[in-house]
């Protein structure tokens, strides 16, 4: 037996090279001191490897169409075995990746391992950077949900702030005038076809110039003859990349976010908010509003690009030492400190809120009370537990994916609530609202039919308080430019008091007491 395995080991390296090439990575002679510290790169390429593998069993089931895209990934989510588990490897692993990114970056800084001769391998971390948090930036979009589109449609609008070239990137960024279906290919094929490759590239580019110019090793060189990599530096590697790699697991166990609603490109009253390593700087955009917000957007994000590309020719201290670069650690500290403190506040940042129900969130309470939605479970003597009153302590993208597809939590309804997409949101909205707040105020059977109806039919294109779609005008204060007759006719057939509107008739969709009752509250609103 040991005859044949090292005939098998001896025609392996003859053929491959096999044991040279386990040399090559595990014999690399490595300076004194080396520690902790030079394990995050290491941790940075375990993570990359569990996104690439996690990433791979996630397209096997995926559909890259508008049509397809929430269905497949609820699907991964409720029918594959394991899938649950999976989505949160794959969510949880880019935030684990982003981590020891920029934990690596901050390393080389305060070591001044971007000195001579490493500047272009440097240069080409700058751009793994770039590439991780395209890779974030494109993969937010594939679940296809509210939160997804609404995050892309901002981040497609602030690139139309480049002087100049702005629309042409937004246009190449959209595939079209709007984010539809070929935004969501073309954003797949970046995620899964290009952004890979690229990756591929500079990694394999900056391992090698790692090897070729070594590891730079503690500010101050200690005595000692160099150590190999192996068995000390990769025990270290492989404990801290076990570590997190446990974490990881836990929480995947907990899961990654819950889908929200289908994308609604007609709910333009949704409040979108990026993943947290872009936090920093949608909070920066809220600084610099109108005219100014280029500022936000471009320049300043500019001047720290440049500043990383530049500080190996910026840094002229003889010593690596960190008492000798005080000038350039500290300002490296100060950016660090204020992105850091951006991110937290963009964390902590949330919409004021009116204290009184609007349409929306009122329609969402009558369809949770109806005997056909919320209460047909959620009753004292029914299959869940009732909320009548109760405190809604589930999150916010729990209680979406709940409220949207109630079998992904509770499989097994023989007759699942039937519902719409506003009739969802109404319904997610109005759980928001009872979240610590004060109960809605009591309706009488018109008015529930009334806030229903418009939130169905009126939210789509219009405005009412601040919630619904940008197409019409808005109703918030209807009733100071018609009355209840007009607007009356207005709905029935609005060709019939203009006849050019692209309204549509509402005549043979709701009863004449229905619109009577809509034009009444519309009447009412001054």
């Amino acid at each position: 037996m040991k005859r044949a395995s090292a005939a098998l080991a001896a025609w392996l390296e003859e053929r491959g090279g096999l044991h040279s090439i386990r040399r090559y990575f595990l014999d690399e002679p490595l300076p004194p001191g080396t520690g902790w510290w030079f394990t995050l790169g290491s941790l940075l390429l375990f993570g990359l490897s569990v996104q690439v593998i996690t990433g791979i069993a996630l397209a096997l089931y995926y559909a890259p169409t508008p049509d397809h895209a929430w269905a497949s990934v609820r699907f991964i989510t409720t029918m594959v075995p394991g899938g649950s588990f999976l989505r949160g490897l794959h969510h949880w692993g880019s935030t684990i990746v982003v981590l020891a990114a920029v934990a690596h970056l901050v390393r080389v800084v305060f070591f001044a391992s971007y000195r001579k001769p490493r500047e272009l391998n440097w240069l080409i971390g700058l751009a793994l950077l770039g590439v991780i948090l395209a890779f974030g930036l494109t993969g937010y979009l594939l679940p296809w949900d509210q939160r997804a589109y609404w995050a892309t449609v901002v981040t497609i609008n602030v690139s139309r702030l480049m002087p100049g070239v702005g629309e042409f990137i937004a246009t190449l960024l959209r595939a079209g005038e709007d984010v539809g279906a070929l935004t969501l290919t073309r954003w797949y094929a970046i995620h899964v076809l290009v952004l890979p490759a690229v990756l591929g590239v500079l990694v394999a580019a900056h391992l090698y110039l790692m090897r070729r110019h070594g590891i730079s090793g503690p500010v101050r060189p200690k005595a000692g003859v160099p150590e190999m990599f192996y068995p000390h530096q990769a025990a270290r590697d492989l404990l801290v990349a076990g570590g997190v790699g446990l974490v990881l697991m836990v929480l995947a166990l907990i899961g990654a976010p819950a889908l929200e609603s289908p994308a609604d490109p007609t709910s333009s009253d949704y409040a979108p908010r990026p993943e947290w390593y872009f936090l920093g700087l949608f909070q920066l955009l809220k600084y610099f509003p109108g005219r100014f917000e280029v500022i936000g957007a471009l320049v300043i994000p500019g001047i720290v690009a440049l500043f990383l590309v530049v500080l190996p020719w910026i840094d002229r201290s003889r010593s690596r030492e960190w008492r000798s670069r005080r000038v350039v650690l500290g300002a490296f500290t100060i950016g660090a400190v204020a992105i850091g403190a951006l991110t937290t506040l963009g964390a902590l940042d949330r919409q004021p809120r009116s204290r009184d129900w609007n349409v929306r969130e009122l329609a969402g309470a009558t369809l949770m009370s109806s005997g056909d939605r919320c209460t047909k479970c959620h009753r004292p003597d029914g299959v869940a537990a009732s909320i009548e009153g109760a405190r809604i302590s589930r999150a916010p993208d729990w209680l979406a994916m709940h409220v949207a597809d109630p079998e992904v939590i509770a499989p097994g309804l023989r007759e699942p609530p039937a519902g719409n997409e506003r009739d969802n949101a109404a319904i997610v909205a109005a759980l928001a609202r009872l979240r610590g707040g004060p109960p809605p105020p009591a309706l009488d059977a018109t008015q529930q039919r009334v806030v229903t109806n418009v939130n169905r039919i009126c939210l789509g294109c219009h405005t009412i308080d601040g919630v619904g779609g940008k197409q019409g005008p808005d109703l918030s204060r209807a009733g100071q430019k018609a009355d209840a007759a007009f607007l009356t006719r207005r709905i029935t057939n609005p060709v019939d008091v203009k006849p050019d509107a692209q309204m549509p008739a509402f005549g043979g969709r709701l009863t004449a007491e229905e619109i009577a009752a809509i034009a009444a509250w519309l009447a009412q609103r001054r």
